[in-house]
C-alpha cells in the first residue's frame, strides 16, 4: 500500500448517499483502489460493489488512469459504495470538465435524495401499525 503526500497533485470529491459520506481523492496512477487505507476487494465482498464504484471510470473511459484513496464512514455497505460512486464523479469532474457531460447524463453527479422515512407515533415504525385484534 502506497501512503500519497501533499506535494503529488490530486483532485477532491465528496460524496454522499443515506448516512453514508466518502471523501474521495484521484491521483494519476494504475487504477489502485484504497479505502480506509484496505484494498476494495478486502473492503467490499460482493462484485456489485464493486462494480457501483467503478462505474464513473466506466461512463468516462479513464479506467487504469487513476488511483482511488477514499475515506468513508457512516451508513451501510451499499451507501457507502453509492457515496463513493457519487465522491469519484464529482473528482473526475474536477479533473477535466470534460467529463461533466457523460457523468450528468448517466445521473452520477446527482445526489440521491431517498433517506429513511421517520418514525411516526402511534406506530411501531415508519408505517407499521400495532396489531389489530377484534376482541
Amino acid at each position: 500500500m502506497q501512503m500519497y503526500t501533499s506535494s503529488k497533485p490530486y483532485f477532491y470529491g465528496t460524496g454522499r448517499r443515506k448516512k453514508s459520506v466518502a471523501r474521495v481523492r484521484i491521483v494519476p496512477g494504475t487504477g489502485a483502489i484504497t479505502i480506509n487505507k484496505r484494498d476494495v476487494d478486502d473492503y467490499f465482498g460482493l462484485e456489485t460493489l464493486k462494480l457501483i464504484v467503478n462505474q464513473p471510470f466506466g461512463v468516462t473511459g479513464t479506467e487504469g488512469k487513476f488511483d482511488i484513496i477514499a475515506t468513508v464512514n457512516g451508513g451501510g455497505i451499499s451507501g457507502q459504495a453509492g457515496a463513493i460512486r457519487h465522491g469519484l464523479a464529482r473528482a473526475l469532474v474536477a479533473a477535466d470538465a470534460e467529463n461533466k457531460p457523460a457523468l450528468k447524463a448517466a445521473g452520477l453527479l446527482t445526489r440521491d435524495p431517498r433517506m429513511k422515512e421517520r418514525k411516526k407515533y402511534g406506530l411501531k415504525g415508519a408505517r407499521r401499525a400495532p396489531q389489530f385484534s377484534k376482541r
